[in-house]
């Protein structure tokens, strides 16, 4: 019943829009409702693998429209209503989230195909399991409560992303290629990062949110030209249907995360990321539990 493929898109977005933000990992959320709420409007298992992996990665466009559209007069170099100097901070910003891209870049791109050539799996074959992301859950929960513990009470040095220097940009982006073990979190392993290299909670999710658009926009394209492809080389005919609840994906995952994202900007400022740690710690838990159960 196609209508029920729609309302599966729908919490799709819904769990997209929150976790993406959120350091609690969007992926690793995505694969284990993909485990127990799978799409099932073609009989074709192979196009429905493919476009699983596909629509994970590209409804993460909608988060970032979100992210775009919020910040849009922090982001957007050309606005008349900035000074020149602000232009140039502005340029500045961008050069930055540009050069703490590049880790994740080289490691997610040359090192998956480093690893196809080698065992004939790529990173998503390895890693992509329950038991992976539970066990990522757990240990960077516990890695969250522990960097929060050390700097309780401790004076931020960068309280603003204006301050960031590209040493501090770069390292960071080194962070952010922990990234790709699903369950750690894109999010979460960049702003613990940020905060172990002296940025205030607020300043790292802000710039871990700016970070997140080269890095989602060269991720979704990369998924939608391999799918693009598989499907041109296996003669498939994409239904309409596909097309119809990739949409409704996108749209609510962009909804939700103008929510999510306030949310949590006005979090940081008045508590601490423990809480997340602790969530992350009994959801892994549960992972673990739900798998013993099912094997």
């Amino acid at each position: 019943m196609i209508v029920w493929e729609w309302l599966k898109a729908v919490f799709y977005g819904i769990v997209e829009g929150i976790t993406e933000w959120l350091p609690v990992s969007s992926t690793g959320h995505l694969i284990l409702v993909e485990d127990f709420l799978p799409f099932a409007f073609s009989e074709d298992a192979s196009f429905l693998a493919e476009f699983g992996e596909m629509f994970q990665v590209v409804i993460q466009l909608g988060a970032i429209l979100a992210v775009v559209i919020l910040f849009w007069q922090k982001l957007w170099p050309f606005s008349g209503k900035k000074s020149r100097e602000e232009k140039r901070g502005t340029w500045s910003l961008w050069f930055k989230v540009i050069l703490a891209s590049v880790p994740a870049a080289l490691v997610g791109i040359l090192g998956d195909k480093l690893l196809e050539k080698l065992s004939g799996k790529d990173i998503d074959g390895w890693l992509y399991n329950s038991i992976v992301v539970a066990i990522a859950l757990i240990v960077y929960g516990v890695a969250f409560l522990i960097v929060e513990r050390r700097h309780k009470g401790e004076m931020a040095r960068i309280e603003s992303v204006d301050q960031i220097s590209y040493r501090t940009a770069f390292l960071i982006g080194a962070f952010q290629t922990l990234s790709i073990i699903p369950g750690t979190s894109r999010s979460g392993s960049t702003i613990l990062g940020a905060m172990m290299l002296g940025l205030s909670r607020t300043a790292g999710a802000e710039f871990s949110f700016f970070m997140a658009i080269p890095a989602m926009v060269g991720a979704s394209g990369i998924k939608l030209l391999g799918f693009g492809a598989w499907v041109a080389e296996n003669g498939v005919t994409v239904p309409t249907d596909a097309w119809v609840v990739l949409a409704i994906g996108f749209l609510v995952s962009f909804l939700v995360s103008l929510l999510a994202i306030r949310f949590l900007m006005d979090f940081v400022k008045k508590h601490s990321f423990a809480p997340f740690g602790i969530y992350r710690i009994a959801l892994g838990i549960l992972v673990l539990v739900l798998w013993l159960v099912r094997k």
